[in-house]
């Protein structure tokens, strides 16, 4: 029963992802502001929004933290896998081979928040860092330094991604979409992400108790798929629009935003700081997160990306192999 729970879950969350980030687009068109950058940024965000309303509930209603911090860096990995679906769903295939050098900056500091975040969950209790409340500093730190990184992205492309973005992306027509629809069905789209973020971190907790697999693999596996199949949905749409550096922008900004939702986490945790309170094994998913993000920077800017006799290009087929094996230390190392 509880997988047919998960599996209804996952379509839900897939329907309402799409809807919102549809209409997060109409938006940001509605604005006046226009949708290359506030595109972008709308989209990384509004398909984290599962991340952070099941990690929050995982902390605040089940009570485990591991769901929550799994959820994270799974979804921080499995972001990096899209890139591999993208060579299938991108018609002209070798989609990195195709995609804006500018994305080595939010890839960069993509490795930095991640590389932050996974040395802390691996000192774990060993590090006794002041907290500031119940708040601990490496929180602030990740946060100031996710501000200060979305600030340097949009003002390097403003110059140069904008362009890349209005060549390749098809421009869509919202004027038979009024604004007020358009922020009703937003909204209406935010509130089930909501509702279902908390149903599935109860469905987590249960998978982890029947299963024995522990809430740190559940967490990283099941809920980090699960919770990213908006970025699934976004990700194909845009490459089938032959948007390919939109879809792109959108995995890398995304993984920005899951660390810093990190920081929102410990808020919601009161005992102490989070990070100590969390199994240090997390960290294997955020230095399997960070090699394949450097897989990735390496190919853009190398640019020399052979298709397999698959139509799947090498880097492609290299990161799926890292995904695999991250997991695989994950499984082994989380239920040692």
């Amino acid at each position: 029963m509880v997988w047919l729970q998960f599996v209804l879950c996952a379509i839900l969350i897939i329907a309402a992802g799409y809807k919102l980030s549809q209409y997060g687009d109409v938006l940001a068109e509605k604005s006046g502001l226009g949708r290359t950058w506030i595109g972008v940024v709308l989209l990384a965000s509004v398909t984290s929004l599962p991340e952070l309303i099941t990690g929050a509930s995982a902390i605040a209603l089940v009570g485990e933290p591991d769901l929550a911090m799994g959820g994270i860096f799974g979804s921080c990995l499995f972001n990096i896998l899209l890139i591999a679906v993208l060579d299938l769903a991108y018609q002209p295939g070798r989609a990195l081979q195709e995609a804006h050098e500018g994305h080595t900056l939010s890839a960069s500091l993509s490795i930095l928040l991640i590389g932050l975040a996974s040395m802390r969950v691996f000192l774990g209790k060993t590090w006794n860092e002041f907290a500031l409340g119940w708040i601990g500093p490496t929180s602030l730190i990740i946060f100031v330094v996710y501000l200060a990184g979305e600030r340097l992205i949009f003002l390097f492309e403003q110059r140069r991604l904008a362009e890349a973005i209005t060549e390749r992306a098809r421009t869509l027509d919202y004027a038979h979409i009024s604004t007020r629809r358009a922020v009703v069905i937003f909204t209406l789209a935010a509130i089930a992400i909501v509702g279902l973020g908390v149903w599935l971190s109860f469905i987590g907790d249960e998978i982890a108790r029947s299963t024995g697999l522990g809430a740190s693999f559940v967490g990283n596996v099941f809920l980090a798929i699960t919770t990213s199949l908006p970025e699934v949905v976004v990700t194909i749409s845009a490459a089938r629009l032959m948007a390919i550096d939109l879809a792109i922008g959108n995995l890398f900004g995304s993984n920005l935003f899951n660390i810093a939702i990190l920081a929102i986490y410990d808020l919601f945790y009161l005992p102490g700081p989070l990070w100590g309170s969390v199994a240090p094994v997390h960290a294997i998913a955020g230095l399997g997160a960070i090699a394949m993000t450097a897989v990735a920077i390496v190919s853009i800017t190398y640019r020399a990306s052979p298709k397999t006799p698959f139509r799947l290009s090498w880097d492609g087929a290299i990161l799926i192999v890292m995904y695999v094996v991250s997991l695989g230390m994950l499984y082994l190392l989380g239920n040692s």
